[in-house]
């Protein structure tokens, strides 16, 4: 589609269960109770009563006991945090190109900004990386993020070929929706401003009638709505979450991880909690005493008890009467509820693709396991990686491609612009307990040289730094080399 046409439906007919779904699990991800009643509040008819969409008088704003754990933020965090915590490696052949590059990912926080956009994508299902310029702002090329309920695509052959993406302006209300609209296509981006409603697009007006879009005009080409890039490339790109979506199966989107689905576990998880938490008010110690151990507050302000008095006033009552002072307090049903949240999110984070262990969890609910059964369950995440990162590769190349394009194009840097290349580390870092049990094991087998053992400590030494830590090593456990002894006598003539 090109731009909306004038009184079209908005979001578009088309995209408006997969934005539907978006919200479901933007809920999820936000951990707003609040978000979370409201989303589910609507479903008149679910497969199972869920938590929060039931309405009790209970329930009430203010009065609302339901407990919320966010899991699914967690998990969604522990995604980026596997792809970015350690920026990948970008290169390109060209020296100055690839100086320049190193400039524009630094100054541009670029780091920041896709541990941000991965979480969201791990959210969401996926997200766009976008490419534009605003030299009132600086004096480089802007890489950002666009989450995937603003934006329409067009897909051909499953490649991204053209996108719009729109956004509420400030000064919307109910009844008066301001959108921008930002088409981009290889060449050139389209601006428009509508003037609508919650469901409708409304009209196409000019730029200049909302303050937001008033500044766009300058860069403006004479048709009135094109700003011309001057390189090929398309100045967008998608990187699905994981693939293939499967509510649709034939569409190139991804999936969000908690699609597996999780939303059972999720609402389960947090059914538990606040059973558990119920446990716990219930059960909070309560005296029960006969209207005799109350003491008069004077006529209309009723009668109290003095918690902290070591002597009461003798009570008129048979001495055969149990009427003492009781103590009531329900037992809080710890282990069950603790067996069954761990279960949960066990069972959760196994089905997003995860090991529990990357949460604190223990995999097997407790039991003793092997080396080995430990290692195969961190596979299961390693595994979740690699195939995030191979669509990341894709998007990340494709996205700086048209950033180096646009630096050559628009601030005269000379470079030669490349399509870079993007590697990511091999798995998440060892911890340092994990790597001192490695080596001590090599060491123990006399399988590896002191040498080796210092790079694999230190892999991103040079071999000169290697080698002389090494040879400190030795002379300091008085394992160097040592004089031959035959060196030391005299061969007789």
């Amino acid at each position: 589609m090109a731009l909306p046409e004038n009184g079209a439906a908005w979001p578009p007919p088309e995209w408006a269960a997969y934005y539907d779904r978006i919200a479901v699990d933007d809920a999820w991800y936000s951990g707003d109770r609040t978000r979370l009643a409201r989303i589910y509040g609507r479903e008149q008819k679910t497969p199972r009563r869920r938590l929060w969409s039931r309405r009790s008088t209970a329930h009430r704003p203010g009065r609302d006991t339901r407990l919320h754990v966010p899991f699914a933020g967690d998990i969604a965090q522990t995604s980026a945090d596997m792809l970015f915590a350690d920026m990948p490696t970008i290169t390109v052949e060209d020296t100055a190109t690839q100086t320049r590059l190193d400039t524009l990912l630094a100054d541009g926080h670029v780091q920041q900004m896709l541990l941000s956009a991965a979480e969201q994508s791990a959210a969401l299902s996926g997200i766009y990386l976008r490419t534009t310029w605003d030299r009132d702002l600086v004096d480089r090329p802007l890489l950002t993020a666009v989450q995937p309920d603003n934006a329409v695509p067009e897909f051909r052959w499953g490649m991204l070929a053209a996108v719009n993406f729109w956004r509420e302006l400030p000064g919307s209300t109910t009844q008066q929706v301001w959108r921008h609209v930002e088409r981009h296509e290889p060449g050139r981006i389209v601006h428009a401003l509508y003037q609508g409603s919650g469901d409708n697009i409304g009209r196409r007006v000019p730029l200049p009638e909302h303050p937001d879009t008033a500044g766009l005009v300058g860069s403006i080409e004479r048709d009135g709505e094109s700003t011309i890039t001057g390189i090929r490339q398309l100045t967008a790109a998608y990187v699905p979450n994981m693939t293939p979506n499967r509510l649709h199966r034939s569409s190139p989107m991804g999936r969000s991880d908690y699609a597996a689905p999780i939303y059972d576990q999720l609402d389960g998880l947090d059914e538990t909690w606040t059973s558990w938490m119920r446990d716990i008010r219930l059960a909070r110690a309560r005296l029960i005493v006969p209207d005799g151990y109350l003491r008069s507050n004077g006529p209309g302000k009723g009668a109290s008890f003095d918690e902290d008095a070591e002597v009461y006033a003798q009570l008129n009552m048979p001495p055969t009467e149990n009427g003492g002072i009781t103590l009531s307090q329900f037992e809080i049903r710890v282990d069950e509820h603790q067996r069954t949240a761990e279960a949960l999110m066990r069972q959760a984070a196994q089905s997003a693709g995860y090991a529990a262990r990357a949460f604190g969890l223990d995999q097997g609910g407790g039991a003793a396991r092997t080396a080995t059964e430990v290692d195969s369950d961190d596979d299961k995440s390693e595994i979740t990686r690699r195939k995030k990162a191979g669509h990341w590769k894709q998007g990340l190349a494709d996205i700086l491609s048209a950033l180096l394009a646009l630096d050559s194009v628009h601030f005269r840097t000379g470079v030669s612009p490349e399509r870079p290349r993007v590697e990511f580390p091999d798995g998440v870092a060892e911890s340092p307990m994990d790597v001192a049990t490695t080596l001590e094991l090599l060491t123990r087998a006399q399988a590896v040289s002191t040498q080796t053992r210092v790079k694999i400590l230190h892999p991103d030494w040079d071999d000169a730094a290697v080698k002389a830590e090494a040879a400190a090593i030795l002379r300091e456990t008085g394992m160097g080399e040592a004089p031959d002894p035959g060196q030391t006598y005299p061969f007789a003539a």
